[in-house]
């Protein structure tokens, strides 16, 4: 008989890409790979392939509601990671569930476009999620256009402008940040930062170039979650999923799934 252990519960809330490859699908892949148990709360539908989004159907607040009360009253969740909201009325219920229930750790996606640039939080809705879900937030993981629209300042064009926005960072109602670099496509290397009040941390690995990065941003971020609900600090979570997401991307080609922008590898390791 196998020894019994008591896995870690990462809860996903967020949007069903139909195509399988970011949203909820994503996350539940990604925590599963890393050692935890994916429960989820789905807040949108999409409609959704490697080439687009070709549709948003958002789930009726009732229902929202009575799914993040079915997984909190019984599973015993450490860590939440949170994803697509879509509009300020999701994110005020998902805010007021976390004053409720009050998980340990909560990872924030910052979600507002689709790697394939379709918008999916309404900039409406921008606010709301700087006022209720910041403050919660164990750490944020905007990528450089969603720092630029949390802050209000240009999205950065190199590594430069990169370190003026820690400041702009540091001045978020949140506890840490993890700003991602990717979207610095001339760089050789892939640089985040780990951006906390009193530190920050450069996380550094060589740039793969390839079109398969659809989901990334999910995998990171749940990834995160994962590593925390398992008693790791925050700097050891981040790395690890840092280096987990780059083997991730590094296998995405072998995958051929889709006819534009695919998913990266979640199982690379069955695949080796």
């Amino acid at each position: 008989m196998p020894k019994s252990n008591t896995i870690p519960v990462v809860l996903t809330i967020a949007g069903s890409d139909s195509g399988g490859g970011a949203g909820i699908q994503a996350d539940i892949k990604a925590i599963s790979a890393t050692g935890s148990y994916a429960a989820s709360v789905i807040t949108a539908i999409t409609s959704q392939n490697t080439l687009g989004v070709l549709d948003i159907l958002p789930i009726p607040l009732a229902h929202i509601e009575s799914q993040l009360d079915a997984v909190f009253q019984d599973l015993n969740i450490v860590a939440v990671k949170i994803g697509m909201l879509a509009d300020a009325d999701i994110i005020n219920l998902v805010a007021d569930k976390l004053e409720q229930y009050q998980p340990k750790h909560i990872v924030l996606d910052t979600v507002m476009v689709a790697t394939s640039g379709d918008l999916l939080l309404k900039e409406t809705a921008i606010g709301s999620l700087k006022d209720r879900l910041l403050p919660l937030a164990s750490i944020i993981t905007p990528n450089l256009p969603e720092a630029a629209a949390l802050t209000g300042l240009a999205e950065p064009k190199d590594a430069e402008q990169i370190e003026h926005m820690v400041t702009a960072m540091r001045q978020l109602s949140t506890s840490a940040v993890l700003l991602k670099g990717g979207h610095l496509e001339a760089s050789d290397e892939s640089d985040d930062l780990l951006i906390t009040q009193n530190e920050t941390h450069r996380l550094s690995t060589e740039r793969i170039r390839t079109p398969n990065t659809h989901g990334t941003g999910c995998t990171l971020s749940s990834t995160i979650a994962s590593f925390l609900a398992q008693g790791e600090d925050m700097l050891s979570a981040v790395s690890h999923a840092k280096q987990y997401i780059t083997q991730a991307i590094g296998h995405a080609d072998l995958l051929k799934v889709g006819q534009g922008r695919g998913p990266v590898d979640h199982f690379f390791m069955l695949h080796q």
